[in-house]
């Protein structure tokens, strides 16, 4: 028996799925597995990070060995073989009930933005099936990035529909991809429906369209499409995909790109913002910014327009002024 401590350094936000396997998987082999605790030594630590612009671990580490793992540290790095395939080990993340997994991995859109396909592989592929790490839990949080393109795609709606259980498409279904599959995906118990429409040059109004029009699913609070800004569209390029999601029956989520780069975790200005972007990229990212917030608090979003919005905030100051 051998001393395991983990530390997940994107916090407790959302659980570490890597982790929960390593746990599980040590714990099979009769080993002692818990969270790091900087006053003891363990024979290993395993550090997991997702998020690049996650801080370190503050704590002293006391250890014969420390793995660090996690897309936050490299593209490459992966789970032994044997941990993989393994039920994750839920104990270590009391507070979540539900079940976490991926039934595919891979996906063949290469978004520029985006590092699944580097990462995971150009094509979508099976992955697992659900009873690997499915425990009867009431819901299912799927993380694979790509279901719809996977060519085993109706084997894994399969089983989503005959768990009972509500799912939770977390990473985002395919709009482009939902026509030939709408009958099966109506047969399952949907907690939130995810899409995405992160392109403004392509013109999804059909599939949203099409979507609205067949999906068993016809609350709109539980029908979210991500639109992306700050990357590759103008400002009326933003607000013309929200209204028209809107409109269709959807509800827009901004997500607002490379933000970990000009703000902190409280939205104030990184004092290094001003020497690494441009005036301009400055002032896009800040009306980027107002729109993610004006968007996502529903409250807000259902009761003003964007530029009545605007009109109760302050001028645009750029970080030099030290105002937001």
């Amino acid at each position: 028996m051998i001393a395991i401590a983990l530390i997940d350094e994107d916090g407790s936000r959302f659980p570490n799925l890597a982790l929960m396997k390593l746990s599980a998987w040590h714990k099979g082999a009769g080993d002692r597995v818990e969270w790091h605790d900087p006053q003891k030594h363990y024979d290993r630590v395993y550090i997991s990070k997702i998020f690049t612009e996650s801080p370190a671990y503050p704590d002293p580490i006391h250890a014969d060995e420390i793995v660090r793992g996690g897309t936050g540290y490299g593209l490459k790095n992966t789970l032994p073989a044997e941990a993989e395939h393994i039920c994750p080990d839920y104990a270590l993340y009391p507070q979540y009930q539900e079940a976490y997994g991926y039934l595919t991995r891979g996906c063949p859109r290469k978004c520029p933005f985006c590092i699944v396909s580097e990462k995971e592989g150009a094509v979508s592929r099976h992955a697992a099936d659900l009873d690997e790490f499915y425990r009867g839990q009431g819901v299912i949080k799927l993380l694979d990035p790509n279901l719809l393109a996977c060519r085993d795609r109706e084997r894994a709606l399969g089983q989503l529909a005959a768990s009972g259980a509500r799912v939770d498409f977390t990473q985002g279904l395919d709009v482009r991809l939902c026509g030939d599959v709408m009958p099966l995906l109506n047969s399952i118990k949907v907690k939130m429906l995810h899409l995405a429409w992160d392109n403004p040059r392509e013109d999804l109004t059909g599939h949203f369209q099409f979507c609205a029009e067949h999906s068993a699913e016809k609350n709109p609070r539980n029908r979210r499409a991500y639109v992306l800004v700050n990357y590759w569209s103008t400002h009326a390029e933003d607000l013309w995909r929200i209204e028209t999601l809107l409109h269709l029956g959807f509800d827009p989520y901004v997500m607002l790109y490379d933000k970990h780069r000009f703000v902190d975790a409280r939205g104030r200005w990184l004092p290094s913002a001003q020497s690494q972007h441009t005036e301009e990229a400055l002032r896009h990212f800040k009306l980027c910014q107002h729109m993610q917030r004006w968007c996502n608090n529903k409250a807000v979003f259902r009761s003003v327009g964007f530029e009545e919005y605007l009109r109760g905030k302050r001028k645009l100051v750029l970080p030099a002024s030290g105002c937001m």
